[in-house]
């Protein structure tokens, strides 16, 4: 089968699935493709998956049957709801998406740290072509309070879920560190990189932190989690990468688990706990 055929008949399925319905008109409006083509892929949907769909000649429309059951797609409700948060920050158009027919919805509103464009795509320039760059960094450390020029080897960009992170080799500390992208206030080349991405090891490992329901909350709360998270036997195994640890712990609120009395507020903690802080302990060397 053709790719561009599979891709109208996923297409068709998931309208179906997620909308309820399709029509001739939203396979030539998405893909451009004729009349005739259309209605093709639609009888060509019907053979392949058979007792699918139902033709309502008032409506002139498609719409799933009782018995439908996907063929071409696997339902995913995080890649729809993705769809969705796209839509709703105006990261997309719905133009964009397969999504036609949407409840209304909204996003909470994220405050986006401000980026230098030309900061970011000379450090870009940097990792490509493994070159040094210097950098006009803002750190909080109480011990430089003002600007300085740093030398840094970068090799890969890494987000927190809130924030953009250069992942470098500094040349000042004689480590890998993570710079924030907003707070590189200028940059300038500087040589060849003294470091790469294969030299960081708490990049290149990875550590599986086993998370389990708060103990703290009820049987049936924690059974919820459980189910939440899709645990096995109440644990799921996470890889995250040795360098990300420190952001793992704050975004799930780990490190505050055992001194907040409400488990609903941290619903997960961390089963194999001795190991986990060990990991930790290994980033900030």
């Amino acid at each position: 089968m053709r790719r561009g055929v599979e891709r109208r008949l996923r297409f068709i399925e998931f309208r179906l699935y997620w909308e309820g319905g399709i029509n001739r008109g939203d396979i030539i409006g998405f893909f451009g493709v004729s009349v005739p083509q259309a209605s093709k892929d639609l009888s060509q949907y019907q053979e392949l998956a058979p007792g699918n769909m139902a033709y309502d000649k008032s409506e002139k429309r498609y719409f799933a049957a009782d018995t439908f059951q996907p063929r071409f797609l696997t339902p995913d409700p995080n890649q729809y709801l993705s769809q969705l948060r796209q839509i709703a920050e105006k990261d997309k158009t719905v133009e964009e998406t397969w999504l036609s027919n949407f409840p209304n919805l909204d996003c909470l509103p994220i405050p986006h740290r401000r980026i230098d464009p030309e900061v970011l795509r000379k450090i870009l320039s940097a990792v490509r072509n493994n070159e040094a760059i210097e950098i006009h960094y803002q750190s909080m450390n109480p011990n430089r309070p003002d600007p300085v020029w740093r030398s840094i080897s970068p090799h890969a960009l890494a987000s927190d879920g809130f924030r953009w992170h250069v992942r470098a080799y500094c040349h000042i500390d004689h480590k890998f560190k993570d710079f924030l992208l907003s707070r590189c206030l200028d940059c300038r080349q500087s040589g060849k990189a003294k470091a790469g991405g294969k030299d960081d090891q708490m990049w290149q490992t990875f550590f599986i932190v086993k998370l389990t329901p708060n103990p703290k909350l009820s049987k049936s709360q924690q059974a919820i989690i459980a189910s939440d998270y899709a645990m096995d036997d109440h644990v799921i195994d996470i890889p995250v990468r040795k360098s990300f640890l420190y952001y793992f712990k704050k975004r799930l609120r780990l490190d505050i688990a055992d001194l907040i009395d409400r488990p609903e507020e941290i619903p997960v903690v961390v089963a194999n706990r001795e190991e986990f802080e060990q990991a930790m302990k290994q980033t900030l060397l």
